[in-house]
């Protein structure tokens, strides 16, 4: 490591957080390669199991589209069904500070009830902790996920080809512009709201439909970018993405302009990312525009041959290597 200390940008899904993980997190506990997705497949009795743990600490605590609350359900959710899995199960961890706002904490908590029920998980085991005033920024929360994985579901990076299509469930880089001008009260009006939602459901219905479902990735912390070059790494293959079919909201894509931020490096946490057999692309959009919330669903680019990298082929036809930044554009998006 370059630094002896932990810097934010350790937490923000670009190349600081990589090292981290290969250079002292992983090494440490002895454990495998960061090619592994955000939820492990296990081996059970009777059946397979997908495991996921999540930390949140955006702030502000409440934003237009969602809170802490709704995120951190919809996040579990959403790790857990990146494996294929059907979710079940949360536990829900709760660091509150000093001071906080019981009325405050009940909102969180109403949030987290009836996010749960609509994504049909249940909340069955938690903790809370309470720290001293200024340790903890209101609210930190802490989840972990369970969920099932249906018989012959092989859903993983590596499974990538050349030839295959890559498919965004709808536009892109949304969540992070959301909290930026929530967070610096940037005025925008009408405000850009989150895209937190459950990704659970399209994700059934493209392997019900029997979409041979390649890989999946939720592009979160880093953005599209991020989630793609994870992809890339792991299959071995370079992701192209078609400049002219990337999907951004005309008010985030301004947001972006004016900010000087880049949308593909800007995170959501209600899409996400699909490989598919060139051959099984059309299906594959047919599904997922038939659901109210991938209606936006569009093929952005494709895998070839060469080095695992992320390219962006502009209009003019002319590709540039896309490459992470060293941390997150906006910090505590998630």
């Amino acid at each position: 490591m370059t630094t002896e200390v932990v810097r934010l940008a350790h937490g923000g899904g670009g190349r600081l957080q990589a090292r981290l993980l290969d250079e002292v997190i992983l090494p440490t506990l002895g454990t495998r390669a960061r090619a592994a997705p955000d939820a492990a497949v296990l081996d059970a009795p009777g059946g397979r199991l997908a495991l996921t743990t999540d930390s949140f600490v955006v702030r502000p605590l409440f934003f237009p589209g969602g809170d802490i609350g709704r995120l951190a359900v919809h996040g579990t959710v959403n790790d857990l069904a990146m494996a294929g899995a059907r979710p079940l199960w949360l536990t829900l961890g709760l660091i509150l500070e000093e001071g906080l706002a019981l009325a405050d904490l009940q909102r969180i908590l109403a949030s987290v009830r009836v996010t749960a029920q609509e994504c049909g998980v249940q909340v069955v085991a938690g903790d809370t902790k309470v720290v001293e005033v200024g340790r903890g920024d209101g609210v930190y929360i802490n989840t972990s996920g369970v969920g099932v994985v249906p018989e012959g579901v092989q859903i993983t990076p590596g499974a990538i080809r050349p030839g295959d299509v890559l498919l965004a469930s709808g536009d892109l880089g949304r969540h992070g512009v959301a909290i930026l001008a929530a967070r610096e009260h940037l005025g925008l009006d009408p405000p850009i709201p989150s895209d937190s939602a459950s990704v659970a459901g399209a994700v059934a219905a493209l392997l019900a439909a029997g979409v041979p479902v390649r890989a999946l990735r939720d592009p979160t912390r880093g953005g599209t970018v991020a989630a793609l070059q994870e992809l890339a790494d792991a299959s071995g293959c370079r992701l192209v993405l078609d400049d002219t079919a990337i999907p951004v909201r005309d008010d985030v894509r301004g947001a972006c302009e004016i900010l000087g931020l880049d949308p593909l490096h800007s995170a959501c946490e209600g899409r996400f990312l699909v490989a598919v057999p060139e051959a099984a692309a059309g299906s594959a959009l047919s599904v997922l525009r038939t659901r109210p919330e991938t209606a936006g669903a569009v093929a952005v680019g494709w895998a070839e041959t060469g080095d695992p990298a992320v390219l962006r082929r502009l209009a003019t036809g002319v590709e540039r290597r896309v490459v992470l930044p060293a941390g997150e554009q906006l910090p505590r998006i998630c």
